[in-house]
This record gives C-alpha cells, structure tokens and sequence, in this order.
C-alpha cells in the first residue's frame, strides 16, 4: 500500500522571552550547539574604551573589565569582549550556555548601564523519519504514523500534500504531535482502475525487423502487477513494459495488458492496441504484353512489386495519369489496358506503389509501333531514252520500314531511292514502291507510272555533227563549180 505522502515540519520550540534591559535589545537570542553568538549592545563606539564591564552568567561572573581584564577559566578561548561597546561573543556553544546572561557597563563620565537577556542553545535537528504501523492497508483500516527526530525542543506539524493535518473525530494528535492517528482510513488500498496500453513508437504499422516498445499503466495502490495478451491469448511476458524485438508478421495482432492488485484482488483489462507488421513493398516493375505494342492493338501495361497491402498510382510523363476513353484499369489498379492503343499513348507511364510502411516507383516508356502510313513517291513520269531517272520513295512508320521496288512484277531494287542510268524504252512501266513494317508486320505500297521514249529530235551532238558534214559538201561544189541544196524535213 502507497502511503499519502506526509510533510513533517519540526519547529524549535521558542521560550523564556527576556527584554533588554536599557543597554541589551530585546530578546530571547536563538543559537545552535557549537555556533557563536554576539551579545551586543546598545551602545555607539567612541575614541577611549568603556570605563569598565562586568558580563554574569547566572550568578557567575564570566569576564570582568576593569583595572584589570579577568575571564573565568571555562570561558577562556571561546568568548571575546568588545571594550569599545561592551559586546560579547560567544563561540562553541554547547546546551549549557542556555540562560540569563546580565551586563554592567560604565562609561568614561557617564553613569553605569545595566541590561539583561536569555540565550536559548538548541541542537540541530536531523536524522527526520516517518512511519507508519503498517503498510498493508486496505479501506476502512487505520493507520497510526509516527515522527521521529534529532534535536532539542521539537514541535511537530504534519502535512497531506500542501494541506495541514488538523485534529477530527477520525485524526487524532498524540505525543506532543509526533503521532498521527488515523481511524477508519478510506480507499488506502485500491485499483486497479485507468489501465492504458500505449504503443512506442504510436503507430498502427511497423516495418518487418523493426523494434517495438509496449508499456501498461494503471492506477493503483499498491503498485499493480502486468500481463500481456495477443489476441485474448496470455503471453508468457510480465511486467509494466513489453518489448517486440526484431518482429515479424507472424507478431501481428491485438495487444492487451492486465493490471491485478495483490491486496484488493481485483483486475481490469486495457484497450486492445493493434498492431501490424508488414514487409517493407521492393522489386516494382512494369511490364508490356505484347511487349512491343502497335497502334490499333489491345496492349496491357502490368505493374507488379513484392509486398503486403499493396496500393497502386499510375502517372504519365510526371503528371497524374487521366483515363482516355481508350483506357481503363483492372486488377485494382494493377493492370493499365488500352483498348486499342493510339499514337497519342506514346510517353513515359510509371507506376507508384506502396504500403503504409513505404513507396517505390517502376517506370516504363511506351513507343507506339505504328505504319507503314501516307506512302508517297517523287521523280519525273517521263524520260526519254538515254538519260538518268531517279525516284524516292517515302512512308510514314515506327519504327523505320524496308523498302521494295517493284516493276512489272519484277523486284528490282530494296532501298528508298532508286535511280536508273541509260535509259531504255523498256524500262518504261509502272514502278510499285512496297513498304514493310517488321514490327507491325503492315505493308503499304504506291505505284508511279514512267514513260522512256525513244527521242523525236536530233541530240545537240548529232546536229552539230551534221552542220559540220553539210557545211564540206557545200564547199566541194563550189570548188567544183556546181551546188547543193540541203532540205530540213
């Protein structure tokens, strides 16, 4: 049983009050065993000593000044004599040098002064101690306290918290106060009541491996005695405070404490605290099915992590994601569904997952395969016979397609660009330009007709030849005295 904390305050006890008689002040003086005291008087120092001073202790003189300074034997070393005042000091006081001590002073041409006053010498007080009976107390017991001290003249005064202790019908003071008699005490012995569980650190999840810390308290007097319990079932652990080290999740559950009172024989059961243990969430991941996704298609973006309680965020180039009409969510958030993918899709897409414990991020970046798409062909529709052609062709695809070029079903070449030297008429025709997109596994193609002709004029080369060929017949006729006549058809 908690006994009410009690204050005792000891007080010297304080008597024989004793004025000074003119020459003295008031007294009584108050002094400790083995301290020093100073009877001092009345009277203003001047130049020259007082005349004479005659100090008694009862009927005894201690020092006396006259023609001659004269100090009993018992006094000798331990008192001096002020001659400018008359004043005495006392030192090493013992319980003896209690009393009535009388000073006759003359000084130089004044009349003679008398005064009187007492000297109380007390011993210290120490060594304070309070008992009680008995400590096993339950309600409507009594209990008698007791005070107990070192010291000379004792007073009492017993305190319950900052409030005095006075006399009743139930409190009774006996022994000049040092005993304090309590009768029919209620409520000395009592609880448990107020049981609390409270969790260090407070928080519903903790972090597999992590430590934890439980402490039960409980008003009660005495001091209650704790179980512990997880799930309704008593855990071998005693004691105010359990403590989980290195937990797991098999550790997982509601947490209670009992406090018991050994003397009231009662119990009281705390609140359940819950406490959860999970596994920190690692490993995230998004992955692509199919994993190279093409414009059109159905595509799934699947984001997995290991971990317990797993909740899911998804965002799109650093922004939260919003769902298109293309787009929706199964598995609660796992899975990301376009249906069918578009080129807009393209971009980076990550997926935020975490538990109450923490947060990690997988990230994937989409290309949209898409084409061959808008093919288009450049180059001339007509050439004549010996000159250079050149067509190119163009598509629109990711990733980058393969190109064929086809002539009268025939493949000719396997590049964007094909050019033709030396022209025949046979390689008029129409020219396909085949697109090929190995990832989309689309083709797209675009036909380009071109005619080679034969030429209806004379090359610069054959008319300068034949300016040069007419220009000598025409001279050898005049040489010859006749003439030629050349006709442009």
């Amino acid at each position: 049983m908690e006994i009410a904390v009690i204050r005792v305050i000891l007080l010297g006890l304080i008597s024989g009050l004793t004025n000074g008689a003119g020459v003295l002040p008031d007294g009584p003086l108050n002094a400790a065993v083995g301290g020093t005291v100073t009877l001092t008087t009345t009277l203003t120092p001047t130049e020259n000593p007082v005349f004479s001073v005659i100090w008694r202790f009862g009927d005894k003189n201690i020092i006396t000044l006259t023609n001659t300074n004269t100090t009993a034997p018992e006094y000798e070393g331990r008192i001096t004599l002020f001659i400018y005042t008359g004043s005495l000091e006392l030192r090493n006081l013992a319980l003896s040098d209690s009393g009535e001590y009388r000073v006759s002073i003359t000084p130089h041409g004044a009349a003679e002064l008398v005064g009187r006053t007492t000297l109380n010498v007390y011993e210290p007080i120490d060594s304070v101690r309070a008992e009680a009976n008995s400590t096993d107390l339950v309600e409507l017991s009594s209990v008698r306290l007791s005070c107990s001290s070192s010291g000379s003249s004792l007073s009492f005064l017993w305190m319950n918290g900052s409030s005095e202790v006075t006399a009743s019908d139930r409190v009774h003071l006996t022994d000049g106060g040092s005993t304090l008699t309590i009768t029919n005490r209620f409520l000395l012995s009592d609880g448990p009541e107020n049981t609390n569980l409270k969790l260090s650190p407070s928080q519903e999840y903790f972090e597999k491996g992590s430590n934890i810390s439980l402490s039960c308290s409980a008003d009660s007097r005495p001091e209650a005695h704790f179980n512990w319990f997880l799930n309704g079932e008593e855990l071998p652990d005693t004691g105010p405070e359990l403590r989980l080290v290195n937990v797991q999740e098999s550790q997982s559950g509601n947490y209670s404490c009992r406090a018991f009172n050994i003397k009231t024989l009662r119990s009281e059961t705390s609140v359940q605290s819950r406490v959860s243990v999970l596994e920190k969430v690692s490993s995230a991941s998004i992955t692509s099915s199919p994993n190279l996704p093409s414009e059109g298609n159905s595509v799934n973006l699947t984001c997995d992590a290991v971990g317990p309680s797993i909740t899911r965020k998804w965002m799109k180039d650093g922004s939260d994601l919003s769902l298109a009409d293309n787009m929706m969510f199964y598995d609660v958030n796992r899975v990301l569904s376009f249906q069918p993918l578009k080129k807009t899709d393209g971009g980076e897409y990550s997926c935020h997952v975490n538990n109450t414990i923490n947060t990690v991020e997988a990230r994937y970046i989409v290309v949209v395969n898409y084409g061959p798409e808008n093919v288009q062909i450049k180059g001339d529709n007509e050439t004549q016979r010996g000159q250079t052609f050149t067509l190119n062709c163009s598509a629109e695809s990711e990733p980058s397609a393969s190109y064929t070029w086809i002539l009268n079903g025939k493949e000719i070449h396997s590049s964007a660009v094909y050019t033709k030297e030396n022209t025949e008429p046979s390689d008029s025709g129409n020219y396909t330009c085949q697109v090929m997109n190995s990832v989309t596994m689309r083709s797209s193609s675009k036909v380009h007709g071109l005619t080679v002709t034969a030429g209806g004029g004379l090359s610069a080369g054959a008319i300068a030849a034949i300016i040069i060929i007419t220009c000598l017949i025409v001279t050898a006729a005049s040489a010859a005295g006749g003439y030629y006549i050349y006709k442009k058809k």
